[in-house]
């Protein structure tokens, strides 16, 4: 299971995320998220993670010419599109900025079903998506929310790896490991407030998601 801790603000908390193994970090950059950074506040947060760590660039309906300034500022390795973007745009800004990206899909548990989440997915994976990404979904919200949708509307036979997120906490993280997915993404269930990272939570979290991996790599040793 990889994992993917989003919506850094501070170097500290970057810092206590990659030493405790997270695979990926998002930062946002989308001005309405209380989790949201400019650029040279980017620049100086990825400039804490090393080698072999994902930094994901979260974007809502960016402007081409903004994601060219973003991309010529930030040293960001994926770009993770959260708006409105059709399948043929998410294509186009990535490769202006010669990037891979991933989509967010806002999962509807009234209206939503395991069809038409994987129509959806082909559509984004036929346009050259990396991963897709199934967040709960929100009328006034592109994210964010700390909302769950149901998970039985996760596809089983998804062309690309799915990444969860929506409400996830060192609580209820480890249901997951039963689904048909490529890895999580947490922001607020490692919070101790909006943008502002939890040590010890992150901490649950990553042992929640890793701790059987661990122990079976400890009995294959012994």
């Amino acid at each position: 299971m990889h994992v993917k801790f989003c919506g850094f603000t501070h170097l500290a908390d970057i810092q206590a995320a990659t030493a405790l193994g997270v695979d990926a970090v998002g930062l946002v950059f989308y001005p309405p998220s209380p989790r949201a950074v400019n650029p040279i506040q980017a620049a100086a947060l990825v400039a804490a993670v090393p080698a072999f760590v994902s930094v994901v660039a979260l974007v809502v309906n960016m402007k081409s010419d903004e994601l060219t300034e973003l991309a010529n500022t930030v040293a960001f390795d994926i770009i993770q599109f959260h708006g409105d973007e059709s399948p043929e745009r998410c294509q186009q800004l990535a490769d202006s900025v010669n990037k891979r990206w991933i989509k967010a899909l806002r999962v509807n548990t009234e209206q939503d079903s395991q069809a038409s989440v994987l129509a959806q997915i082909e559509q984004f994976a036929a346009a050259g998506a990396s991963s897709i990404l199934l967040d709960a979904y929100h009328a006034h919200k592109y994210g964010g929310t700390g909302a769950r949708f149901d998970w039985s509307l996760i596809p089983t036979n998804s062309i690309l790896p799915i990444i969860l997120a929506g409400g996830l906490d060192a609580k209820n993280v480890a249901a997951t490991r039963d689904l048909s997915i490529y890895g999580v993404d947490v922001s607020g269930g490692i919070e101790s407030a909006k943008g502002i990272k939890d040590s010890a939570k992150m901490r649950s979290f990553m042992k929640a998601v890793k701790n059987d991996r661990w122990q079976s790599d400890i009995l294959v040793e012994s």
